[in-house]
């Protein structure tokens, strides 16, 4: 069987959600799910912050699908990023909502 990495992307506001969404792709869909760090905080240095950005785009470098988390259309910037990212890397992109 042949099992899609998705790698999900987003908002911080939204962590509650995607921890949902990536138990609904692995349980309905069969996929490897691939989930960012939630919530940088205060305490990290600038360094393991860069560290935790890095490590996200090998999430994507990996990945097969890109899922876009994007509720209520919200789509920031860092998220943003991620998505071109993506499509450079020519990764297919699934968004939440259209």
């Amino acid at each position: 069987m042949d099992v899609k990495v998705v790698t999900i992307c987003g908002s911080m506001r939204f962590e509650k959600e995607m921890q949902q969404i990536a138990r609904e792709l692995t349980t309905k869909n069969g996929y490897a799910v691939i989930q960012c760090i939630y919530g940088i905080t205060k305490n990290e240095t600038e360094s393991e912050q860069n560290n935790i950005v890095k490590a996200h785009y090998k999430k994507i470098d990996i990945c097969d699908i890109v899922y876009v988390v994007n509720i209520g259309g919200y789509i920031g910037t860092s998220t943003t990023n991620e998505i071109k990212y993506a499509k450079s890397k020519g990764k297919q992109i699934i968004y939440h909502e259209n």
